[in-house]
């Protein structure tokens, strides 16, 4: 890598990019940055789980939302279950790889899930299970929606 790339890279990323896959599709392999490229590549591998965590995050914060505020569960609330339902399927589907860590990003996602429901209905964080009462396969099923909270 010569000075120039350092600095394209620092100041123009996406002029980067263009350059890097410029030089890819020549063939030109000797020239690239390969030590930022590798970097890119490792953070473009992180985007999947985040994005998953993220899908079922809002997934599970809308099912707690509706199983613990019953008097206020509307269609918006059904359409966000069905639409970050289908996303999460989306990213599984688009990314086989991610299936093994499936449980730990969804015992992540309902940690999260749980803070933003509580805050959201404004209702004590100790009103929610600690750990998601409902299995992933459950949850991910189309027709699911829990029941009215437990007494």
């Amino acid at each position: 890598m010569n000075n120039d790339q350092k600095t394209l890279y620092e100041s123009d990323f996406y002029s980067w990019t263009k350059q890097q896959a410029q030089l890819i599709k020549e063939r030109r392999f000797d020239e690239l940055d390969l030590d930022n490229l590798a970097e890119e590549v490792e953070d473009m591998g992180k985007h999947e789980p985040r994005s998953l965590t993220s899908h079922l995050m809002q997934l599970l914060m809308h099912l707690l939302k509706w199983q613990y505020q019953p008097e206020r569960r509307s269609r918006s609330w059904r359409d966000s279950i069905i639409l970050q339902r289908a996303k999460a399927k989306d990213v599984l589907d688009e990314n086989p790889g991610l299936k093994p860590r499936k449980a730990e990003l969804y015992k992540k996602a309902y940690k999260k899930a749980v803070v933003l429901a509580a805050r959201q209905t404004e209702l004590p964080l100790e009103t929610f299970p600690s750990e998601c009462p409902w299995t992933y396969e459950a949850v991910m099923h189309d027709d699911f929606l829990p029941e009215n909270p437990p007494h």
